[in-house]
């Protein structure tokens, strides 16, 4: 069974039947030339033992898929690289909360990109893929749900543009949704007003209904019926004992700020129960307990949010919690910040490096290298948890993509600040949206190492509380707050505008209108925020860190490239090992040289400046004797460049022989005193020294 419908410029195809028939659901996404196969597979029983959903969404790009072997020792895939953790992430994000409460099975969505383009990005199908696999499946799912990208190219909206439109766009949003909802959102803009994001988002769900409307037509001629799953769920009598052994105690914790003490307080109330219930019901099983007490917890907490106009720290429902920032509090990094919100703390560190230290990513819509880096790091220590030291998780990946989103658009060009850049977050303390933080300390951070940033960026995290009618919207949410809340919403920008959005729910969805409030109450906290960095570092520092690497940049003519690199890279390998100085040269004659000494920057400079014909007149050089004539010695100023010290030039004396001064070998200053019309060198020892 195939459908189709034109989304944007390309056509969007569904098709199923053909390929995982032994799935719950399979479907084939094409956009393009773009293809990508999500099969979703459910357990027939629920796991016992748990308190969560067993969600598992795998992304996988195969090599193949873009006409490619893989490189390395066994020539296969290897781990997740970062965009098939952060896809990963996007399809698990607007799908998870959607499944029933209770729900227990194991679950898998497997997304396998076939095909790739190299113009067409395979997120946004992956998505489409695996809410068309679960609606036309029998695995309980209120879908389908919709995705799109939408960028902004000449002030003009675009949908689903390509990596290459991307490059030029002001915007790079992705929306999930229902027809009249918005479930998921998440962008990246450079300097965005609140209102152009709406009207973004706005845009977006027109094109949300479109892919929803796709798939409803394919789950109507080929959808499986539902099956009724058994739910996990609190029975009403446990409910009602633990909510009257534990009601009282919950209610007095809502006036108690301390994240410590109210934590020992329902530890000791979580035994309590326990101990009443199990003295009354062996039977009763403490993992239920433990899910009832959370389920009163919730609504006590909510209930007092929205009833109350109360929070549980005592602050208002726009109230940010004491921020302190400082700079420089590491004596070697090249940049350090650390900002704090309370209870969230990142310490920030910013590393300069050369062109060698770009990161290379081969992607399947080709290789790219990325000069900017920000990773993200959450040690259990941050939480007073003790678990082991693994690599980063996808959590960890996604909120340095965040971050790194967030801070992207006020990064200098290479042109202007031919450095590679590396900052990272360490969380030291959490309580509250660590990410936010992470993009705080970033740009304070950056500034101390003297990057001149065009603006600096703050970051804010909002929650929602929503009873019927009743909705609280909550700046700075802390992590009970976000725990028990029904929304993340985290937003960065400049002064001028949005640098980065995500959302996420627990709900199925908000309208348009809602977010519009949600970010007219943001835009003050970041303002406010933004000005207690300024309060600390009022502009980037005027000189990078005498630890960092200096770098010298000069543009050649690229007819001369191959003159300094020379046969087999001997003349740039030469220079390098005389010097002691790194030397990059691109494509277009963009020559890099950078050392942590200034005087090996110098003579690097000269040397390629001498090869590729760039030398002056009255320039004093080091060089090397390599030959003496009856009428002069030859002097290597580089490598392959060598000039001519007449006899009459070697003293301030009659010289008879060039040897009675000199001998191969022999290092000398010496200065540049002619070139004539055929590119000959004269040099003098005698006017050196003068």
């Amino acid at each position: 069974m195939k459908i189709e419908a034109r989304i944007g410029r390309e056509i969007l195809i569904l098709e199923t039947g053909k390929m995982a028939k032994e799935a719950n659901g399979a479907v084939c996404v094409q956009y393009g030339g773009t293809v990508v196969l999500v099969a979703v597979v459910c357990s027939k029983k629920l796991r016992e033992g748990i308190d969560f959903f067993p969600l598992m969404v795998e992304y996988q790009e195969k090599t193949y898929a873009a006409g490619k072997i893989p490189g390395g020792y066994f020539k296969r895939e290897g781990r997740p690289t970062e965009k098939e953790i952060l896809t990963a992430r996007l399809i698990d994000r607007p799908i998870r909360p959607l499944f029933p409460k209770g729900f227990m099975n194991d679950v898998q969505i497997f997304a396998i990109v076939l095909s790739s383009d190299g113009q067409n990005n395979s997120d946004i199908p992956a998505v489409i893929g695996a809410s068309c696999a679960l609606a036309i499946s029998n695995i309980p799912f209120p879908g389908p749900v919709g995705a799109v990208r939408v960028g902004i190219i000449d002030d003009k909206f675009i949908v689903n543009p390509t990596f290459e439109e991307l490059g030029t766009s002001t915007l790079n949003l992705v929306a999930v949704g229902f027809k009249d909802r918005i479930i998921m959102l998440e962008a990246g803009a450079n300097e965005l007003s609140e209102e152009k994001m709406l009207e973004a988002i706005k845009f977006a769900q027109d094109y949300i209904r479109q892919t929803i409307e796709l798939q409803e037509e394919l789950q109507k001629k080929c959808g499986k019926q539902k099956l009724e799953p058994e739910l996990k769920l609190v029975s009403r009598e446990l409910y009602e004992k633990v909510k009257d052994l534990s009601l009282a105690e919950l209610e007095r914790l809502n006036s108690v700020p301390v994240k410590e003490k109210r934590e020992e307080a329902l530890e000791a109330l979580t035994r309590e129960v326990t101990e009443k219930i199990k003295a009354q019901d062996e039977s009763v099983q403490e993992l239920d307990i433990g899910k009832a007490l959370t389920k009163v917890e919730k609504e006590t907490i909510r209930s007092f949010i929205v009833g109350k106009k109360k929070r549980i720290d005592g602050r208002g429902f726009e109230d940010i919690r004491p921020i302190t920032c400082e700079v420089g509090v590491l004596p070697r990094t090249h940049g350090s910040g650390l900002f704090t919100r309370g209870q969230t703390q990142s310490l920030s560190t910013t590393t300069l490096g050369t062109g060698q230290d770009e990161q290379r990513l081969d992607a399947l819509e080709g290789e790219r290298f990325k000069t900017f880096m920000l990773h993200y790091n959450f040690p259990p220590f941050s939480v007073g948890e003790v678990r082991p030291a693994r690599g980063p998780g996808r959590r960890e990946i996604g909120h340095g993509a965040l971050a790194e989103r967030a801070l992207k658009p006020i990064i200098p060009s290479d042109e202007s600040f031919p450095y590679t850049i590396r900052v990272v977050s360490d969380i030291l303390e959490s309580n509250g949206s660590s990410s936010m933080a992470t993009v705080c300390a970033g740009t304070l951070s950056l500034m101390d190492a003297g990057v001149p940033i065009r603006k600096p960026v703050s970051g804010i995290a909002l929650g929602l509380v929503k009873e019927g009618d009743d909705t609280a919207i909550l700046t700075d949410i802390a992590g009970v707050e976000d725990h028990f809340g029904d929304m993340d919403f985290k937003v960065t920008g400049t002064d001028t505008g949005i640098t980065a959005l995500q959302m996420d729910l627990k709900i199925e969805g908000i309208t348009i209108e809602l977010i519009k409030r949600i970010m007219e109450q943001a835009r003050p906290a970041r303002s406010f925020i933004l000005d207690k960095i300024l309060e600390a570092i009022k502009s980037p520092r005027k000189d990078i860190s005498e630890y960092a690497p200096k770098i010298v940049t000069i543009t050649i003519d690229k007819d001369k490239i191959r003159n300094l690199i020379g046969p087999g890279g001997k003349v740039i390998k030469k220079i390098i090992q005389d010097t002691g100085a790194a030397i990059e040269v691109d494509d277009e004659g963009k020559v890099s040289i950078a050392s942590d000494s200034e005087e090996a920057i110098k003579k690097a400079l000269e040397a390629v400046k001498g090869i590729t014909g760039e030398l002056e007149i009255g320039t004093v050089f080091e060089g090397k004797i390599t030959r003496l004539m009856n009428f002069g010695a030859f002097c290597e100023l580089f490598p392959g460049k060598e000039g001519l010290i007449h006899v009459s030039e070697l003293s301030d004396k009659f010289v008879k022989n060039a040897e009675d001064i000199v001998k191969v070998g022999d290092k000398v200053k010496v200065k540049l005193i002619k070139i004539d019309e055929m590119g000959r060198l004269n040099l003098s020892i005698k006017q050196a020294v003068e």
